[in-house]
């Protein structure tokens, strides 16, 4: 949401999206650890 406050810095956007990508596959990759953790033990 920090992008709305500052609109002219389309850096800072990017900055804001690329840090929501990597947050959504880190939150993925967790899910697929935790999915397969109890298969693998």
């Amino acid at each position: 949401m920090r992008h709305f406050l500052r609109p002219n810095l389309k850096n800072d956007e990017r900055a804001v999206l690329l840090g929501d990508a990597l947050g959504a596959l880190a939150l993925f990759v967790l899910l697929l650890a935790a999915l397969h953790l109890p298969v693998l033990t």
